[in-house]
């Protein structure tokens, strides 16, 4: 493989070969110059080379193959001329909302989403209307393949996103089942965040003297930014939120939320709760975004709520606190974002909320930054009503000061003089007034129920069933599935069939006991209901998987129970061999296939 060098100065994206409409329209969408793999990849992939990108999530990387493919396809042309593969039904929906963003300014483009979970009904329709790029995860992919919906005879582009992540959710035979329906002259780019022999295989059986682009690793984050964590379910980040802004100490925030509808569906909920909050994503125009930064500048607001791409650049002085209120995807998106605080030599605060399946990022963030996290609780109740108390003194001293004192001192002396009443009792006739019925002090916390005996005592191990003693991960839980040995499946069938139509990660899983006619899973403890209905008509090997959470070992019957075992050899015949009746078994065509007669194989050189 061949390797790029790094471009002596930051380029603009006019100057890496874009065309103007894709130009102009990435500075509406605010990109202000290319990153690392952006600047390498876009220019190779407009040449028509193919690529392999190292690269993690949040760099940039969506950009960096979908502009070069949005400037080479033909929108007169109506069939699939690129797909983009996707280990999970989120990453698929964030790129084909990317690319759709990307391609306003061209028309005629149809980008179609196609993943498990979702009705057939609409994505058969868009490829019946004719889809220029399908973006998609392997196993709908492939039934659309079998069904002869998707059309790849005209495929002239195919990405594999996280092609790691791809594999290491068992999707290895699926990605090389829809490769080998692809045509032989095409152009492959493959970005992974590792690169495992697994992968290196991959490229070189089916991509042609590709380019490899390798993004520089995240800078450690500055040791002037105080780093804590939380660990908090996601129904309760709002309530977490709220306290910490009555507790913590400091000027500006900035909150970090994944998508861009979350930002101004939290800046909503918080001006609710009176505190001067805005969103700031990616559909705001160039002026509303100006507008917004000075008001968090000026002191107007104190909260901005932000994506990743929106924040990148911002640069306010009053920002002492970051709070991630959604984990990043990565470490590198980690660091860009604790970096809004802590700069020129001031210190800052980073806060990341972590839900219980979330914890093993920990490690890994902990890792880029040099230095353990610190852990922390939500602030108390008591703790809040502490600050409530202290903030009230003080606005009693600081309205002492004011103008109009000794005027309103007046009214609520000769009132206290007309009804008999202390000026105590009027004080605090006053303060309830200001409330506007609103409780002054939050009420106790409701004491924490003892863990329930199955979260820490290991269950009895049934014999040969191979359970294993140790106990589910903390936040974790046991669940079972219908599908075991006896249905010729193994872990990466469980792991592909859950996370696809479940829209798992790979980091919700824990192990796998595969059992003779169920398996046992541990999963998070708190999956949402949807999860189940998305799963409820999931099958692997043609039998429906009934997750549920694991009630403990079956119950087996004890030696006793057992009838006894009668010899009899009187009138019972024993032939030397029984007759073989098993219908010979006929060999599938392996998707891995490079015989002249199965499409892909490895990829000759472009025409």
């Amino acid at each position: 493989m061949t390797t790029t060098e790094t471009p002596p100065e930051s380029p603009t994206f006019a100057d890496l070969g874009l065309v103007d409409t894709l130009v102009d329209r990435l500075a509406t969408l605010g990109y202000e110059t290319p990153t690392p793999i952006q600047a390498r990849a876009i220019p190779t992939l407009l040449e028509g080379k193919d690529v392999v990108g190292l690269a993690q999530t949040g760099t940039g990387k969506t950009a960096a193959f979908a502009l070069p493919i949005l400037q080479k396809i033909d929108p007169a042309n109506t069939k699939t001329q690129a797909i983009v593969l996707a280990p999970t039904r989120e990453l698929a929906l964030q790129v084909c909302e990317a690319i759709t963003a990307y391609a306003t300014n061209i028309p005629g483009i149809r980008v179609l989403p196609v993943y498990g979970g979702q009705g057939y009904g609409f994505q058969l329709s868009g490829l019946q209307k004719g889809a220029h790029i399908v973006v998609g995860t392997p196993g709908r992919v492939i039934d659309h393949l079998e069904r002869g919906s998707l059309d790849l005879t005209s495929l002239e582009y195919l990405v594999l996103d996280e092609a790691d992540e791809m594999l290491n959710m068992g999707f290895a035979e699926d990605v090389e089942r829809i490769l080998a329906d692809t045509p032989e002259y095409k152009q492959v780019a493959l970005f992974s965040a590792t690169m495992p022999k697994q992968i290196r295989s991959l490229a070189k059986k089916y991509l042609h003297d590709p380019v490899d682009i390798a993004t520089p690793k995240a800078t450690t984050s500055t040791a002037t930014v105080r780093q804590r964590w939380i660990q908090v379910s996601h129904h309760h980040k709002l309530d977490a939120l709220t306290r910490l802004l009555e507790v913590e100490t400091g000027d500006g925030m900035l909150v970090f939320v994944r998508t861009k509808s979350a930002t101004e569906e939290l800046a909503d909920k918080l001006r609710g709760r009176g505190y001067a909050a805005a969103a700031l994503n990616g559909d705001l125009v160039q002026a509303q975004r100006e507008r917004t930064v000075a008001q968090l500048k000026s002191g107007a607001i104190d909260l901005i709520v932000a994506t990743d791409v929106a924040a990148r650049g911002l640069d306010v002085d009053r920002i002492t606190h970051v709070v991630n209120y959604d984990i990043p995807h990565d470490t590198e998106a980690y660091v860009h974002r604790i970096g809004r605080t802590g700069r020129a030599g001031r210190t800052g605060e980073a806060i990341l909320f972590v839900t219980p399946r979330e914890r093993r990022m920990l490690s890994a963030i902990e890792k880029v930054s040099g230095r353990p996290v610190e852990e922390m609780s939500v602030p108390t109740a008591e703790e809040v009503n502490e600050r409530r108390a202290g903030r009230f003194a003080q606005a009693i001293t600081s309205s002492m000061g004011s103008p109009s004192f000794h005027a309103f001192r007046s009214l609520v002396e000769e009132y206290a003089s007309e009804n008999d009443v202390s000026m105590t009792d009027v004080a605090a006739a006053l303060a309830v007034m200001s409330q506007s019925d609103k409780e002054f002090f939050l009420r106790p916390d409701p004491p924490k129920a003892p863990p329930r005996a199955r979260d820490f005592e290991p269950r009895a191990k049934p014999a040969g069933f191979g359970r294993s003693d140790r106990l589910p991960a903390e936040g974790a839980a046991v669940y079972r599935v219908s599908v075991g040995k006896r249905h010729k499946i193994g872990p990466s069938a469980i792991v592909g069939a859950l996370a696809n139509e479940g829209s798992l990660k790979r980091s919700d899983f824990g192990k796998i006991t595969i059992g003779q006619d169920h398996s046992l899973v541990e999963l998070p403890a708190d999956l949402p209901p949807a999860v189940f209905e998305a799963l409820a008509n999931t099958r692997i090997s043609g039998k429906l998987i009934d997750l549920q959470p694991d009630s403990g070992p079956p119950i087996r019957r004890t030696r006793e129970d057992r009838k006894p075992y009668k010899k009899s050899h009187e009138n019972r015949a024993y032939p030397s061999k029984a007759p073989d009746t098993k219908k010979p078994y006929k060999k599938k065509a392996s998707a891995t296939d490079t015989s002249a007669s199965a499409p892909g194989g490895r990829k000759p050189r472009h025409k």
